[in-house]
């Protein structure tokens, strides 16, 4: 899976299982994430999708978290 549309424009937001896919957990992991409120979603329709943004944002707070800890990313 890439990042990129069909138009050359960054992805900017994800079904839950490519959200999964992308933070290498399960999408049980990721709907945890989202009731915790640790990573939002938008809704579209009758869908919901997670911003990359947001991602991002998850991540950062990971790093942070871990950050002289010893621990690599």
């Amino acid at each position: 899976m890439d990042n990129v549309t069909g138009l050359d424009r960054p992805r900017v937001l994800y079904r839950v299982d490519e959200a999964a896919e992308l933070l290498s957990v399960s999408k049980s992991r990721v709907y945890e994430l989202i009731r915790s409120g640790q990573v939002r979603t938008v809704k579209v329709g009758k869908s919901h999708r997670v911003p990359a943004r947001s991602l991002d944002e998850y991540v950062a707070r990971l790093l942070r978290g871990s950050a002289g800890h010893g621990k690599t990313a």
